[in-house]
C-alpha cells in the first residue's frame, strides 16, 4: 500500500507587492492554519516517510511548520519541479518516488495540486483550498503503478471545515 498526502500551501501575504510570487511569506491565517492542520495529522499519528514540497516561500514555510508539529526529523525534499507545475510535472515527480517509501506528504500549489487529487481519485472538485489536505490510498506497491483504478480517497480536510 502507498498512501499520499496532497497538501496545499497556507494562505500567503499579497502585503508586499514587490515580492516575486515565488517568495511570498505566509499570511497570519496562514500561520495559524498550517501548525492546525498539522495537530489534526499528529492526531492521527501519520508521519509520512518523506516531505516532498515546492521550494517557494509560502510552500517551504508550510512544510516546515508541519514537519515541526508532527515530529518529523527527516530532511524535507525541496523539488523546484513542483513550483507552477503542470499536472503532467507532478505526476512524473510521484511516479518517480522510491519505492521504499509508503507514506508520502506532497506540498504544492494550485491548480497542479488539484489537477492531481482529481486524476488520482474521485474528487472532482475546481480548488484545493489554502492548507487542505487530500488523503489518498493506493492498493499498489510501486509509486510509478498509482492510478484512479487502485485509489481510495480517505479523507479531505480543511482549515475552514472547522471555522
Amino acid at each position: 500500500m502507498k498512501k499520499l498526502f496532497l497538501i496545499r500551501h497556507a494562505k500567503s501575504s499579497w502585503e508586499d507587492l514587490r515580492l516575486d510570487d515565488f517568495d511570498r511569506p505566509l499570511n497570519k491565517r496562514g500561520e495559524k492554519d498550517a501548525p492546525f492542520m498539522a495537530e489534526l495529522l499528529k492526531e492521527k499519528n501519520i508521519i509520512p516517510d518523506l516531505i516532498i514540497s515546492s521550494p517557494s516561500l509560502r510552500t517551504k514555510l508550510t512544510a516546515e511548520i508541519i514537519a515541526e508539529k508532527i515530529g518529523f526529523i527527516d530532511k524535507i525534499s525541496f523539488d523546484k519541479t513542483i513550483y507552477e507545475a503542470p499536472l503532467s510535472s507532478l505526476k512524473k515527480v510521484v511516479h518517480n518516488i522510491d519505492n521504499s517509501f509508503n507514506t508520502i506528504f506532497f506540498i504544492g500549489h494550485n491548480p497542479g495540486l488539484c489537477d492531481l487529487a482529481n486524476s488520482l481519485c474521485d474528487l472532482e472538485i475546481e480548488n484545493i483550498p489554502t492548507c487542505a489536505i487530500v488523503e489518498i490510498d493506493f492498493d499498489t506497491n510501486s509509486w510509478k503503478d498509482i492510478s484512479k483504478d487502485n485509489s481510495t480517497l480517505i479523507s479531505f480536510e480543511s482549515p475552514k471545515k472547522y471555522k
